[in-house]
Protein backbone atom coordinates (compact mmCIF):
# COMPACT_ATOMS: atom_id res chain seq x y z
CA UNK A 1 0.00 0.00 0.00
CA UNK A 2 1.32 3.60 -1.12
CA UNK A 3 1.21 6.59 1.55
CA UNK A 4 1.40 10.03 0.84
CA UNK A 5 1.90 12.34 3.63
CA UNK A 6 2.49 15.95 3.01
CA UNK A 7 2.85 18.92 5.81
CA UNK A 8 2.44 22.48 5.69
CA UNK A 9 2.19 26.06 8.14
CA UNK A 10 -0.45 28.58 7.03
CA UNK A 11 -0.29 32.31 8.07
CA UNK A 12 -4.12 32.36 9.29
CA UNK A 13 -5.60 30.81 12.22
CA UNK A 14 -7.21 27.90 11.69
CA UNK A 15 -10.51 28.78 11.86
CA UNK A 16 -10.20 31.27 8.94
CA UNK A 17 -8.26 28.14 7.14
CA UNK A 18 -11.27 25.79 7.86
CA UNK A 19 -13.70 28.12 6.75
CA UNK A 20 -12.22 28.40 3.03
CA UNK A 21 -11.36 24.27 2.92
CA UNK A 22 -14.56 23.09 4.54
CA UNK A 23 -17.13 22.73 1.50
CA UNK A 24 -16.20 19.38 0.07
CA UNK A 25 -17.67 20.75 -2.84
CA UNK A 26 -15.27 23.90 -2.62
CA UNK A 27 -12.30 22.58 -4.74
CA UNK A 28 -12.41 24.95 -7.54
CA UNK A 29 -12.61 28.07 -4.90
CA UNK A 30 -9.24 27.33 -3.36
CA UNK A 31 -7.28 24.70 -5.39
CA UNK A 32 -5.94 25.76 -8.70
CA UNK A 33 -5.60 22.44 -10.47
CA UNK A 34 -9.90 22.32 -10.62
CA UNK A 35 -11.77 23.60 -12.74
CA UNK A 36 -15.99 22.92 -11.51
CA UNK A 37 -17.40 20.37 -8.90
CA UNK A 38 -20.80 19.32 -7.57
CA UNK A 39 -22.18 16.76 -5.77
CA UNK A 40 -24.25 14.60 -7.03
CA UNK A 41 -28.17 14.01 -6.05
CA UNK A 42 -28.49 17.77 -4.75
CA UNK A 43 -27.25 16.76 -1.76
CA UNK A 44 -25.63 18.98 1.07
CA UNK A 45 -22.07 18.99 0.35
CA UNK A 46 -21.30 18.24 4.01
CA UNK A 47 -23.54 15.46 4.45
CA UNK A 48 -21.24 11.96 4.95
CA UNK A 49 -21.75 9.90 2.15
CA UNK A 50 -22.41 12.61 0.08
CA UNK A 51 -20.71 12.28 -4.04
CA UNK A 52 -18.56 14.90 -5.54
CA UNK A 53 -17.99 14.87 -9.25
CA UNK A 54 -15.10 17.47 -10.19
CA UNK A 55 -13.18 18.25 -13.53
CA UNK A 56 -9.75 18.99 -13.19
CA UNK A 57 -8.12 22.02 -15.41
CA UNK A 58 -6.69 19.48 -17.86
CA UNK A 59 -10.00 17.65 -18.53
CA UNK A 60 -10.10 14.87 -15.95
CA UNK A 61 -12.79 13.36 -14.40
CA UNK A 62 -12.56 12.65 -10.63
CA UNK A 63 -15.39 11.14 -8.34
CA UNK A 64 -14.76 11.06 -4.82
CA UNK A 65 -17.13 10.31 -1.43
CA UNK A 66 -17.12 12.18 1.44
CA UNK A 67 -16.50 9.66 4.41
CA UNK A 68 -16.08 11.76 7.72
CA UNK A 69 -16.22 15.66 8.28
CA UNK A 70 -15.70 17.18 11.25
CA UNK A 71 -15.95 21.23 12.70
CA UNK A 72 -14.48 20.41 16.06
CA UNK A 73 -11.32 18.48 14.56
CA UNK A 74 -10.91 20.49 11.56
CA UNK A 75 -10.74 17.10 8.93
CA UNK A 76 -12.92 15.70 5.80
CA UNK A 77 -11.72 12.03 5.14
CA UNK A 78 -12.84 10.84 1.52
CA UNK A 79 -12.14 8.05 -1.10
CA UNK A 80 -11.57 8.13 -5.00
CA UNK A 81 -14.26 6.13 -6.59
CA UNK A 82 -13.08 7.04 -10.21
CA UNK A 83 -10.26 8.45 -11.50
CA UNK A 84 -8.03 8.21 -14.42
CA UNK A 85 -4.76 7.74 -12.13
CA UNK A 86 -5.20 4.20 -11.20
CA UNK A 87 -5.41 3.95 -8.24
CA UNK A 88 -7.55 1.80 -6.40
CA UNK A 89 -8.58 1.53 -1.96
CA UNK A 90 -7.44 5.60 -1.46
CA UNK A 91 -8.20 7.18 1.06
CA UNK A 92 -7.30 10.91 2.17
CA UNK A 93 -7.82 13.14 4.80
CA UNK A 94 -6.96 16.49 5.41
CA UNK A 95 -6.61 18.22 8.94
CA UNK A 96 -5.83 21.11 10.42
CA UNK A 97 -4.55 21.94 13.79
CA UNK A 98 -4.28 25.31 15.50
CA UNK A 99 -0.44 26.65 16.45
CA UNK A 100 -1.04 29.02 19.10
CA UNK A 101 2.12 30.82 18.66
CA UNK A 102 1.41 32.74 16.20
CA UNK A 103 -2.29 32.14 15.57
CA UNK A 104 -1.03 30.02 12.42
CA UNK A 105 -2.01 26.65 11.25
CA UNK A 106 -0.57 23.04 10.96
CA UNK A 107 -2.22 21.63 7.71
CA UNK A 108 -1.66 17.89 6.79
CA UNK A 109 -2.90 15.99 4.26
CA UNK A 110 -2.49 11.50 3.86
CA UNK A 111 -3.30 9.50 1.30
CA UNK A 112 -2.93 6.05 1.20
CA UNK A 113 -4.29 3.78 -2.04
CA UNK A 114 -2.71 0.85 -3.87
CA UNK A 115 -1.97 0.76 -7.22
CA UNK A 116 0.75 -1.22 -10.02
CA UNK A 117 4.31 -1.61 -8.12
CA UNK A 118 5.89 0.23 -11.35
CA UNK A 119 3.85 3.33 -10.99
CA UNK A 120 3.86 3.84 -6.89
CA UNK A 121 6.40 6.60 -6.92
CA UNK A 122 5.40 8.83 -9.60
CA UNK A 123 2.08 8.45 -7.97
CA UNK A 124 3.04 9.48 -4.13
CA UNK A 125 5.46 12.32 -5.91
CA UNK A 126 2.50 13.59 -7.94
CA UNK A 127 -0.28 13.32 -5.24
CA UNK A 128 2.11 14.74 -2.31
CA UNK A 129 3.98 17.33 -5.10
CA UNK A 130 1.16 18.48 -7.47
CA UNK A 131 -2.10 17.89 -5.38
CA UNK A 132 -1.20 18.26 -2.23
CA UNK A 133 1.40 20.49 -2.24
CA UNK A 134 0.04 22.40 -4.77
CA UNK A 135 -3.43 23.21 -2.71
CA UNK A 136 -1.21 24.21 0.49
CA UNK A 137 0.78 26.30 -1.54
CA UNK A 138 -2.67 28.00 -2.68
CA UNK A 139 -3.70 28.80 0.59
CA UNK A 140 -0.82 30.46 1.51
CA UNK A 141 -0.73 32.47 -1.43
CA UNK A 142 -4.58 33.39 -0.34
CA UNK A 143 -3.75 33.46 3.12
CA UNK A 144 -0.78 36.07 2.69
CA UNK A 145 2.15 33.66 3.32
Amino acid sequence: MARVYTSSVLPAPAAKVWARIRDFNGLPGWHPAIAESRIENGEPSDKVGCIRDFRLRNGDRIREQLLGLSDYDMFCTYSILESPMGVENYVATLRLTPITDGDRTFCEWTAEFDCAPERENELVTTIGGAVFQGGFDALKRHFGG
